[in-house]
């Protein structure tokens, strides 16, 4: 993929492409950056795939409105750069919240999005209470600690027991975060919105990825929502946590490419 970067504000914007037509936009997570995504970039021939280092991750610096809607507002800069009327968004985990965002913000922009091991629901009480403590460890610890007893948990039992170096390649690879981007990012995630009334009036496809063993976004819960779009398509990764992309990466790719499979004929036919 080509690098390229961006300067908002005069604040550095990172991001990747690969091919052309049809824009399909992959967001990262919380604690990663467009890396995340390396299984998956070369599985969409036909398609431009546009892959961000959000602000405060990678090579993006951190701008001054880190909300979930001011990382929104950073992606549309990236399609107006690359002249992207309208795109595939897929987020993972945040990136997910991020992509919600944008489905809401910029409506006309999304002709299908995706929540890979991530939820249209506001934080509960309990899970503002473990960001909270996460914030606090992070002021202590440092980013790097936070990540290296964190990023373990995301994975699920088979890959921790047959695949540590998975994770050890994720702790690793985002050694280099910084205290204020997490911060920045949870306090972010425990101020968005409720957005399931948002999500059962969503007039594009829906992709949900849940992975079977994912503590961050409980399988129980990923159910919950995945009857509220009109049209959507729903995959478990049986052997997955919260990190499908990785863990399972060729059951991950066959549901990408059956979605946009699927959202590229109905765009043909209406």
């Amino acid at each position: 993929m080509e690098q390229r970067l961006l300067h908002p504000d005069g604040v550095a914007l990172g991001y990747r492409v690969s091919g052309t037509g049809p824009a399909i936009v992959l967001l990262h997570g919380f604690g990663e950056d467009g890396r995340v995504w390396t299984n998956q970039v070369d599985h969409f021939p036909g398609w431009q795939l546009i892959v961000p280092d959000l602000p405060g991750s990678g090579v993006s610096g951190m701008k001054a409105d880190m909300s979930m809607e001011g990382l929104a507002e950073a992606v549309a800069q990236i399609l107006d750069a690359e002249s992207v009327s309208s795109c595939i968004l897929v987020g993972h985990s945040m990136g997910g919240y991020i992509t919600m965002a944008m489905a809401q913000k910029y409506p006309g922009r999304l002709a299908a999005f995706g929540l890979f091991h991530s939820s249209a629901f506001a934080d509960s009480d309990e899970k503002k209470a473990v960001r909270s403590k996460g914030i606090d460890f992070i002021r202590q610890h440092g980013a790097a600690a936070f990540l290296k007893s964190s990023i373990p948990n995301l994975f699920s039992t088979a890959t921790k027991a047959g695949r540590p170096e998975l994770i050890e390649e994720q702790v690793q690879g985002n050694a280099d975060m910084t205290d204020a981007a997490l911060v920045a990012y949870y306090e972010s995630m425990m101020a968005r919105p409720d957005r399931t009334e948002f999500l059962k009036d969503a007039t594009v496809p829906v992709l949900f990825v849940l992975g079977r063993e994912d503590a961050a976004v409980p399988i129980a819960d990923g159910l919950r929502q995945c009857y509220l779009p009109a049209r959507s398509q729903v995959d478990i990764l049986e052997a997955s946590g919260h990190m499908g992309m990785i863990e399972e990466a060729d059951a991950a790719n066959r549901s990408l490419q059956r979605f946009v499979t699927w959202v590229s004929k109905q765009s043909t036919t209406t």
